[in-house]
């Protein structure tokens, strides 16, 4: 009887063993993830999704909505964490989607618009049927910041900036705060 005892009391030990191995295995594992470093690309998509936040919450709309439409539209650098959803400092959602930019629900369905690269007849076309409809316009391509856009992101390793065009603001009836406006002028700091 002793004998049958003592082999039950080994291979429960054994499995203690084996589990105890098994969960320092898998902390290890945990720990490992959880130092891997963030890689810049996904620094800088995280550092654009705030500064678009932070444009959206210091805008006013003639009537403001509820939920906040971000459509994106063209091929973008920046966007992967944006396109998840989100909710802005004030509380309100923000629900993103992408369009084509030939799109007429643009127009309608966004109250504001990221915009990747697109061609000139692209952006053309684009901000045509935003004339006359209060939608802030964001651009992450445009290199001279003069037609349409209201901003411009200079995004790098460092940080992301942006530019606004004070003309393209006046014009959108979307209302901007000047504490943003004042944002835009600042220059980045020297290395």
């Amino acid at each position: 009887m002793k004998v049958a005892v003592r082999a039950t009391e080994r291979v429960v030990g054994c499995k203690h063993v084996l589990l105890a191995g098994f969960l320092c295995l898998l902390s290890g594992v945990v720990f490992a993830q959880s130092q891997i470093p963030v890689s810049m690309a996904d620094q800088r998509a995280r550092s654009v999704t705030q500064v678009v936040l932070g444009i959206l919450s210091y805008a006013r709309w003639p009537v403001e909505p509820a939920q906040l439409r971000l459509c994106i539209v063209g091929p973008t650098e920046y966007t992967d964490d944006l396109v998840k959803g989100t909710t802005q400092a004030t509380g309100r959602p923000v629900t993103v989607r992408r369009l084509l930019a030939d799109n007429p629900a643009i127009a309608g369905e966004c109250d504001a618009v990221y915009i990747g690269k697109l061609s000139s007849d692209e952006r053309s076309r684009l901000f045509a049927s935003l004339t006359g409809r209060p939608v802030l316009s964001i651009s992450e391509a445009d290199v001279q910041c003069t037609v349409g856009s209201l901003f411009c992101l200079r995004v790098s390793d460092d940080q992301v900036s942006f530019e606004v065009n004070l003309d393209s603001v006046a014009r959108s009836g979307v209302r901007i705060h000047p504490s943003v406006l004042q944002l835009s002028r600042r220059k980045p700091a020297a290395p």
